[in-house]
């Protein structure tokens, strides 16, 4: 399959419709689009060329750090047939040990910005959290969302989609925005007031590192 993402494809009577989502399976990319047993009637994706697509479903760029616009050509094409683009990770960017890249989010960007049209299913929106619970009350017969508690260092993803669930978070405020807010071991205390009141979300706890 040519190209520079991630481009896995799904039948066309899916629509990517909310009430009748893709079934993805968080963990290595193999085994990414493994159907739950907790969902009914999955809807099975098959990988193909890009010229044989009837959907996009993308986890993230090939070469995370070519240039986003390396993807153009691609997404024209996508575009001219009128593809819809499921984003399964919205984060713009990650770091991936001392490396900082590109992340699906940034894809999905790009297609929206170019009259493509790009869903969303991941942090902070509703379905995945959705999936988590019942993914939770399914293995523990019953839940109570006190006992939940939101991780991540992305703060416009793992932390809002926290607050717009109503759930705890911690922000690892030694990731992604390490600068923003003087993190060494611990984050300097004026500059992660400074940089929640620029980015309007609130996490709930806040820590360096988690190790």
């Amino acid at each position: 399959m040519s190209g520079c993402n991630h481009f896995l494809l799904f039948p066309r009577e899916c629509q990517l419709a909310v009430d009748k989502p893709l079934v993805v399976n968080f963990g290595s990319v193999q085994h990414f689009f493994k159907p739950l047993n907790i969902i009914e009637n999955p809807v099975e994706i098959q990988k193909v060329r890009l010229d044989q697509a009837e959907g996009l479903v993308c986890c993230g760029p090939f070469d995370t750090q070519a240039p986003i616009d390396a993807n153009r050509a691609d997404f024209l094409y996508a575009k001219s047939k009128g593809l819809k683009l499921l984003c399964a990770n919205p984060d713009l960017i990650v770091d991936r040990g001392d490396s900082r890249e590109w992340c699906a989010g940034a894809l999905a960007a790009l297609y929206t910005e170019m009259g493509g049209e790009s869903l969303y299913f991941g942090k902070p929106h509703p379905p995945i959290y959705d999936l988590a619970r019942r993914r939770y009350a399914a293995l523990m017969d019953s839940m109570s969302d006190p006992r939940i508690i939101a991780i991540g260092d992305g703060i416009r993803t793992d932390i809002l989609g926290g607050q717009q669930e109503d759930i705890d978070s911690l922000f690892i405020t030694g990731g992604l925005a390490a600068a923003e807010t003087k993190t060494v071991t611990q984050p300097d205390q004026a500059a992660l007031n400074a940089y929640i009141e620029t980015e309007k979300v609130t996490p709930t706890y806040a820590i360096g590192f988690l190790r």
